[in-house]
Parts: structure tokens; sequence; C-alpha cells
């Protein structure tokens, strides 16, 4: 190597030795407060599978931050760059190796050349595995007037892995909604299409039918679908939904059914389980779940009101009638099981755990289309005793909705617009044997603050799928576009 060479590699490594110098916490003073990071993971818990908790400063006069984590049963990472970008074999290492103990963050932000060392902060991390593989969920434009462009997606919650499911790319002016698994296990899929093309999907083990979106007989669509423990039976809703628009800012939309219906589709046969008990004039059935043991069938249910002139007399509560499986029978008496309009409130969302302890359910003020709702907060009823309280550690000031349990009941998927009052993110959390939440957290991403302020989407209903959902998007789009039909039947 020549002399004029050596000094230019000489020159190159001082300089890269400055600079790296500079970019790592250098006698950095004491701020004594918490950092202002975003999202806010502190004194969150979470399972050991999630994908890492990547986060920005919150202060934009921040240029670099630097963060080392520390397990309390061992282990360390390191973090250093605009943002907080942890590598995820790392992150999962120190994750399963604290499993039921604590990550202590300590974090250094730079500003104007200046670093300052923050409080540390600590994450719990959950003995009580997730179980899951991902999430399923809508992202649709928050307006929900219009669906240029929505669809559905699904989350690999171990990484930031995100893939669409189908899209109304392949299926034009299509809204596609109101999708679930068979107890997070997608063998079992159905969602529903409105618009030209409306359809109900239903996929059993990768074999799909499109049953007729409308059915006469039933005066509405096949809405809210709740599968059956067994597999054989789906519940829906039959509903003819309208939307009103409120002229004020922080009311936007409502939704209310002109009426609204509950049944059982039987997909061996096609046959559509009815009874008058739950198809009457003067009451609004809607939004059924099955319970884990498949004996029960809870459901909302609501005097029928003028609408839209008395939406806000719109007040719902909970419900139950029993099921019989082997006959395909309904019970001949319908139980309230929690009293909502007595409270003067309005109750939706009701999801069994799937142990059987738990009905979480959305409180509002009236109707049952929440999302727009600022007062909708969680609650949680227990079967056992018949007690029901708010889930305060979970709850905000914004509308919190659309949950969804783990199948070993310990996490709880939610929508919330805590995050700045437009958009819904998702958010996860855990509930332990007394019923109490944990500081919920937003669901990661791997640069949060710009995935989600280029975002224009909001998401919604969300739910836990055990494995990926093996869909045909392209050939779906066809199937939609076809019109071609299965035809379902009253009993």
């Amino acid at each position: 190597m020549s002399s004029l060479n050596t000094l230019k590699f000489f020159l190159f490594a001082v300089l890269m030795l400055l600079v790296s110098c500079t970019d790592r916490p250098d006698s950095p003073k004491e701020s004594g407060k918490l950092p202002a990071i975003y999202p806010d993971y502190v004194g969150v818990t979470i399972p050991a599978e999630i994908a890492p908790l990547n986060f920005n400063s919150a202060d934009s006069a921040v240029d670099r931050i630097d963060v080392e984590v520390r397990g309390s049963k061992g282990g360390q990472i390191h973090a250093n760059g605009c943002f907080a970008d942890f590598d995820v074999d790392e992150w999962h290492q120190l994750t399963q190796q604290n499993r039921g103990g604590q990550l202590v963050f300590t974090v250094c932000t730079r500003q104007s050349g200046q670093w300052t060392r923050h409080q540390d902060f600590s994450v719990n991390v959950s003995p009580e595995p997730l179980g899951e593989w991902g999430l399923t969920y809508r992202r649709i434009a928050p307006g929900y007037e219009v669906y240029s462009h929505m669809g559905l997606y699904q989350r690999d919650l171990s990484n930031f892995d995100e893939r669409a499911i189908l899209d109304n790319t392949q299926a034009p002016g299509a809204c596609i909604n109101c999708h679930t698994s068979h107890r997070t296990n997608p063998d079992r899929f159905v969602f529903h299409v409105r618009g030209p093309h409306g359809a109900t999907m239903v996929q059993i083990n990768g074999q799909r039918e499109w049953l007729q979106a409308s059915n006469e007989q039933l005066g509405g669509s096949m809405v809210y679908p709740y599968w059956h423990p067994e597999g054989r039976f789906c519940a829906f809703s039959t509903n003819q939904t309208r939307q009103g628009f409120h002229v004020t800012r922080r009311e936007r939309i409502e939704v209310f059914d002109l009426a609204s219906d509950i049944f059982v589709y039987d997909t061996q046969t096609h046959q559509l389980i009815t009874d008058t008990l739950l198809m009457t004039k003067e009451w609004s059935e809607n939004s059924p779940v099955f319970s884990p043991d498949g004996k029960w069938i809870y459901f909302l249910s609501c005097r029928q009101q003028d609408y839209p002139a008395h939406y806000k007399d719109e007040k719902y509560n909970l419900c139950r009638v029993a099921f019989d499986a082997k006959n395909c029978k309904f019970g001949q008496q319908v139980d309230t099981i929690f009293n909502a309009v007595s409270q003067g409130k309005s109750l939706t969302w009701p999801r069994p755990s799937y142990d059987g302890r738990w009905m979480m359910f959305t409180l509002i003020d009236y109707g049952y289309f929440s999302v727009w709702h600022d007062e909708a907060e969680q609650w949680l009823l227990d079967l056992q005793t018949g007690k029901a309280h708010p889930l305060t550690e979970a709850n905000s000031s914004r509308s919190d909705s659309y949950h969804n349990w783990s199948l070993n009941s310990h996490w709880v998927v939610f929508t919330s617009r805590r995050d700045d009052g437009y958009y819904s993110r998702l958010y996860l959390c855990s509930i332990d044997s007394q019923g109490r939440a944990s500081k919920p957290f937003m669901l990661p991403q791997r640069n949060p603050l710009e995935y989600y302020s280029e975002s224009l989407y909001s998401f919604n209903t969300p739910d836990f799928t055990l494995k990926p959902v093996e869909f045909d998007a392209r050939q779906a789009g066809y199937e939609i576009l076809s019109d071609k039909r299965v035809e379902t039947k009253k009993e």
C-alpha cells in the first residue's frame, strides 16, 4: 500500500471513529424523567412471542436514540439510530429467556449534539403464551361512507410481515367485511361482501361457497357471523342497515337497523335455522355469538324504534337463548343476562372467552355501532357470578371497541381511537384470573411513527388467527364478479 493510500485509510478510520463516538451517548446529562416515546410502551405486559417493541422519540427535536434492554433473568440487546429498531431474532431470544420476568429499558436521546439519559422503564413479559400465529383485520378509510380501497389483511405477530387476504382491487366496488374464523382456526373462514356482487363467503378446508347475499325470506343479508364450536353451524344476523351523519365535530356517523333478526346457518345442508322467538317485529335481535360449549346463543336485543328520529333511544341488552345442535332447535325462552338499558346504556359486541369464564362487551350511550362513540368502553361480565365491571386499566377517553379473545383466553385484541381521535389502531392486553386487564400496547410496527403517520386507514374487526389464512384472492375476485351463488333455504 502506498504512503498516500495509507494516509487516506488512516484519515477515513479516524473519521469513522469520530462519527461513531458522537452516535453513542457521551457524558449524558440526567433528565430524571421517563422518556417520551411513541408508542407508549412504558409498563405494558407482552407475550414473549410478540414482535419487537420498536419505538420513536415523541420529541421531534431528538435526532438520535440509544436504547439498552436488559432482562431480569439475563440477556441484553442494544439499538442505536433514528428510532429504536431491535433485531427480531435477538429480541425473541431475550423475551423467551425472560418469560415471567421483566425487560428494563435504558433510553438516551440526542438533541443538538447533547445526549440525555432518561429514567429507566420496564416491560413485563407474561408467563402466558400468545398461542396464535397472528391477527386478521380489516383496513378501511376512517369515514366509512366511502370505501374506494379496503380489504382484509393478516399479520404475523412475531414480526412485521403483513399481507392481504383479499382487497377490493380483486373485486372493484365491493365492501369486504364481517370476517371470522372458527375458534381462531381459519380452516373454517367466513366473510361478507356488500355491493352489486354481494355474497357471503364460507370456506371450509379450502373449499369455497358463495351464498346469496340477501334472502327474501330473511328480509336482509347474512352478517355478523360467529361459528359454533363444533364447526358445522354459523350464527348470523340479518340486518336492514342504514347510516346517518352528524354535523357536529365529535359525533360523525350513526348506524341503525330498520330491522334485524338472528338465525343459524347449517353448512352441511345449506338450511337456515330460524325461530319466531328470534325474528320479531317489535324487537331488533343482533350480533349472535355461541357459548364455548355450544349450548347457548348470546345476542343483543333492543325494542324497535322509529329511526332516524329516535336513534338515541336505540339501547340494547345482552340476552341468550338455548341451542340444541343435535336437533337443530332453539330453546323456548329468552333470558336477559345483562340489563344495560336499566343503566341508561346500550351494550354491543359481546364476545365470550373461549374458556367460558368471561363475556367481554362494549358499553355506549345508545346504538350498537360503537366505533364513533367516544364514550365507548370495554366491560367484562363474569359468567360464573353474573357480576360485571369496566376494564378500567384498558379503557381510554376515546372509543374502545371491536375486541376478540385469543384461544387460551389470556389475551385480547381491540381497536381504539386513543392515539389521535380519528383513526382506529389495534391494541393488545392480557386478562388475569381476576378479570383485570394489563396496560394495553399498540400493535408493534418496525418504524411506528412513520407507519402510523403515513397510513390513511383505520383498523377494525380484528381477530386472532391460529395460522395464516390460505386464500386464493385472484380466483375469489373472479368468483365474486361471476355472481354464481349457492341458494340458502329455510327449514
